[in-house]
């Protein structure tokens, strides 16, 4: 039998970058080695200098040279704020992308993408902390609040930072090895499931209410309040004094979202969290939840997170059974 192709993967670091979103990508690759037998993958530490890193609160990691000519199945750029690549970083990339690397960016890795020219036109995404400024700086890429984004063609990842990267990882996995291989890598690495595709990250509610703008922060605390009973978008404007088009406008620009989309979407998430947390029945947990009928939560359930609510509870239910112990009816 001949063995499986090495494939060699490259974690770039710069200085400060996240000890969370580095662990991410290795164990995760190092789960997918345990997993499937056609690919090994082998992870190495770069940095363009080699020698000793800083990362995040002040770990000290050592690291190889950046070799651009080495053959890399992919490459993860890795860094926790959005620094200037140096012109050579910038050819390799150039370079790479044009052999056909996989070329990904985790937390503020995704700038350094950007910079290369290599995201006009794609979309991509970054830290939330990062998100204005990259907007600013990088006016041409397609830039999301998701979790993770994987271009059409899987040679352009994109994710946030901490465990985004193991989301990302699993995701690019069940590209390369099929859904079962993503799923039972999600099982080994002790995740109940990982984020999908158009998941948003969690902003911190201070920074998410109006991102400056004290009338979203008022729109904002409204829907939080009242996600039992839902507002009628032309009440929130009119309570917080903007017209309809106005409050549309402010969502639109700090939110990317109509207000009656983000509306629904709270809703739908804490109908998520107590299918997966309470004892409730679903019913109870639909009118709850604002909705009118156990019909029209299940479509709108369906619609926003690609299953109904049952299938929700009983993959809880799946999961509780596999982490249970198991029992045997057989007699001493």
């Amino acid at each position: 039998m001949n063995p499986a192709p090495q494939r060699l993967c490259g974690l770039v670091l710069l200085p400060g970058c996240s000890m969370l979103a580095v662990a991410g990508v290795v164990e995760a690759l190092q789960a997918l080695n345990e997993l499937q037998e056609e690919a090994r993958y082998e992870c190495r530490l770069l940095s363009e200098a080699g020698g000793l890193l800083v990362a995040g609160g002040d770990v000290l990691l050592q690291t190889q040279a950046f070799d651009a000519d080495a053959d890399w199945q992919a490459l993860f750029l890795i860094a926790a704020e959005a620094p200037l690549p140096s012109p050579a970083l910038v050819q390799a990339l150039q370079s790479h992308a044009l052999r056909g690397t996989v070329l990904a960016g985790v937390d503020g890795g995704a700038a350094l993408l950007a910079a290369a020219g290599l995201l006009d036109g794609q979309r991509a995404t970054i830290h939330w902390t990062l998100a204005d400024a990259a907007m600013q700086e990088h006016a041409g890429v397609v830039w999301s609040g998701h979790v993770w984004e994987i271009a059409a063609d899987g040679r352009l990842l994109s994710c946030a930072g901490g465990t985004a990267s193991l989301d990302l990882v699993l995701a690019w996995a069940a590209r390369l090895h099929g859904d079962r291989v993503g799923q039972e890598l999600a099982q080994h690495l002790g995740l109940e499931r990982a984020r999908g595709a158009g998941e948003r990250q969690r902003v911190p509610i201070t920074e998410r209410m109006g991102g400056g703008s004290p009338k979203l922060s008022e729109a904002l605390a409204l829907m939080e309040a009242n996600l039992s009973e839902p507002l009628p978008t032309e009440d929130v404007a009119r309570l917080v004094g903007l017209s309809r088009r106005q409050l549309e406008r402010l969502f639109k620009q700090h939110l990317d979202a109509l207000p009656s989309r983000y509306y629904l979407e709270l809703r739908l998430k804490r109908a998520q969290r107590l299918l997966q947390q309470s004892s409730q029945s679903i019913l109870q947990i639909g009118l709850s939840s604002g909705f009118a009928s156990g019909p029209h939560f299940s479509n709108a359930y369906k619609s926003h997170f690609g299953h109904t609510p049952r299938d929700e509870r009983s993959q809880r239910a799946a999961a509780w059974r596999q982490r249970a112990p198991e029992t045997t009816d057989e007699q001493p």
